[in-house]
Formats: structure tokens, C-alpha cells, sequence
């Protein structure tokens, strides 16, 4: 497939490999002896999300690889919650690794693709060239949710109104699982279009509305599926639309929502990270100033992070969650700055 996303021209190809018992659908592009970097999606998205940046990096000599992770796309789905645990999403990651024949890779992580970025960093540096994450900082997400509540804005969200913060939408998942995953499989496409919406200034230090989840009854209220909102063309195209919607059509949302059902296991993994959790590798984080969820502009959540990564580096890009898709070319130009700065001997 030939992927006109803004990255160039450069040849897409889809593979599917299995490690173990795991089956991998992936995007690749670049020559297949460049240096590889993998670039892991998140919540509820695909392999597609990275089709901005595959093509640019793969046009520079990457070999750029994106995987459906597990529960999503062509990837294996699996039935209980705990199957989506980090630490087995992390062994997914190291099997495409040793079935691609390689030993190391740069990593590049969005949402819930960025604490396996970290973790892969953490628990595997010898596998980690660099590791690159997209809204979500380092020593957060992977480290349970308590942890991230302890570093809500409460300027923003006062503790007696607000006590999970931003982040109480994920008790919900806890709460009322199957009404959760019931309301988005009921329209997958309305539920895609109301999510995949560009950064609004308008919101900056406000509370999210995520904040209200469980208050409301859950994402959409009251209703049974989402609201039908335009789609907002300048983060996602009707095609493109078209794909996520039948992949969640057909696999569900049972595997997506259940990553966010692990956290007392993620928690405990992230325990046994190596170095005291100390990162020596060249690490770079993108914030997004719009995302008011994996808010890291106003709050402590960045903090963690850089007391523990010794070659960080961080930019602001002025989008919202969506920030691959939204702003591709500030994140491509982003990227490609800061490995050509800190691993300029990958292409060489």
C-alpha cells in the first residue's frame, strides 16, 4: 500500500508474523536493514495511527514498524482482562523484536503505547536504543492509577469535588465495565468521531471532561451509544474512519477497555524495573499543550520523569491528545531532530 499520509510517498507494507502463541499484524516501511524504530499505538486506535510517520521515517532509512497491538486490528484478541496486562504486552513487543532478527530498536509510544515504551526502557535497556513517548511521561501511567491521581493538578480539581481528578473516567471502567464497553461497541463509528478531535485552547486549565465520567453515568450519559458529531477531518479522514471503525466492529472493545484494568499488575511490574527505575538511555518526551487528560503542562506529572531520565529531552507541541495525527508534521520534524541529535550513529 502506498500511504499518503504527510510523511512522503514512501512504500507501506503490511505483514503478520507470530511469536509464540501471538499473532502481530504491523505496518512497515524503509529498508529492511535500517535501523528499526517501533512506533506502539493506544487507546482504541490502530497500527494506522503512525501513518504520518512511517513513511518519513522509513523515506530517511528507518526500517519503521508499527504494530496492531494485542486485542486490536490483526493482532491475536485475547478473553479475560488479565491478558492485557503490560508486562505481557511488553513480551509481544520483545517477540516482534527476536522474530524480526534484531536486538534493539528506538521505541516511540502514544497513550497507552507509551508505558509499554517506558517499560520496555526499564525492564529491557538492552533491547532499547532510545525510547520516545508522546503525552504520556515516563513514571505515570505504568505505575498504576493511584499514582497518577497523586499527581493531579488540584488547583484544577479540588480533592473533595474532583478525587480521582482527570482520571476518574478509568474507575468507571473499573466500576461498570460492561456498561463502558457496551455503549462504544453499540456505534463504533460515532464513538470514533466523537474521540478522534483536534486540541481546543478554550479548555486549558479547566477541568476535563473525563473528570465527570462516573458523575454522569458514563461517557455518553445516560445514552446507550455515542452522540453522531461531525468527524473532524483535520485529525482523521472518512476513509481512514471507515478502517478503525470495522476493526473495532469486528473485534470489539472488550481487549482495548481491559488495558485499562490491570493496574494494580502494571503497578507491581513496574516495581521490579531495573537501575531503581533510573533511565540512561536518550529518552524524549512530546506534551501536548491541548491534552487535558495526559496533562502535563500545569500539573507534577512530568516530574517523575525528569529526576529519573538522564538524556531527556522535551517538547510542547501545540495539539491535542490525538498529536500523530493532528500536528504530523510538528511530531515528524520533532522526532527526526532529536534522533539525529541523540542517536546520530543509527544511520551511518
Amino acid at each position: 500500500m502506498s500511504m499518503k499520509g504527510k510523511g512522503g510517498d514512501t512504500l507501506v507494507t503490511e505483514h503478520t508474523l507470530t511469536t509464540g502463541k501471538h499473532e502481530i499484524h504491523y505496518l512497515a516501511a524503509g529498508p529492511e536493514d535500517g535501523p528499526l524504530i517501533v512506533l506502539v499505538h493506544g487507546w482504541p486506535e490502530l497500527s494506522l495511527s503512525w501513518r504520518h510517520q512511517l513513511p518519513a521515517l522509513g523515506g530517511l532509512g528507518f526500517r519503521a514498524i508499527a504494530p496492531d497491538m494485542r486485542g486490536y486490528g490483526g493482532s491475536s484478541v485475547y478473553p479475560r482482562h488479565e491478558d492485557y496486562a503490560q508486562e505481557l504486552v511488553v513480551g509481544d513487543m520483545l517477540g516482534l523484536l527476536a522474530e524480526l532478527g534484531r536486538e534493539s530498536a528506538v521505541w516511540v509510544g502514544h497513550d497507552w503505547g507509551s508505558p509499554t515504551v517506558w517499560n520496555i526502557a526499564s525492564h529491557h535497556p538492552e533491547h532499547c536504543y532510545g525510547v520516545a513517548s508522546l503525552c504520556v511521561p515516563y513514571y505515570s501511567l505504568e505505575r498504576g492509577l493511584d499514582h497518577v491521581i497523586s499527581l493531579v493538578d488540584r488547583e484544577i480539581y479540588p480533592e473533595d469535588q474532583y478525587p480521582a481528578g482527570q482520571w476518574d473516567y478509568q474507575l468507571f471502567y473499573q466500576e461498570n465495565f460492561s456498561r463502558a464497553t457496551r455503549t462504544f461497541e453499540a456505534n463504533p463509528a460515532n464513538t470514533l468521531k466523537l474521540l478522534f478531535r483536534k486540541g481546543d485552547p478554550a479548555g486549558f486549565a479547566k477541568p476535563a471532561a473525563t473528570s465527570m465520567t462516573r458523575a454522569n453515568g458514563g461517557w455518553f450519559g445516560s445514552a446507550e451509544e455515542a452522540p453522531d458529531f461531525p468527524i473532524d477531518t483535520d485529525v482523521i479522514s472518512e476513509e481512514d474512519l471507515s478502517v478503525y471503525a470495522q476493526a473495532l466492529q469486528r473485534n470489539g472493545f472488550f481487549g482495548p477497555d481491559s488495558y485499562y484494568m490491570n493496574h494494580e499488575a502494571n503497578a507491581a511490574y513496574a516495581e521490579r524495573s531495573l537501575n531503581a527505575g533510573v533511565l540512561e538511555m536518550p529518552a524524549l518526551f512530546l506534551a501536548a499543550q491541548y491534552d487535558y487528560v495526559c496533562e502535563t503542562i500545569t500539573s507534577k506529572a512530568a516530574e517523575p520523569m525528569r529526576r529519573l531520565c538522564r538524556k531527556l529531552d522535551e517538547s510542547v507541541i501545540y495539539s491535542g491528545h490525538w498529536m500523530a495525527q493532528e500536528k504530523p508534521e510538528e511530531v515528524n520534524a520533532a522526532l527526526v531532530s532529536w534522533l539525529n541529535r541523540r542517536l546520530p550513529g543509527l544511520l551511518q
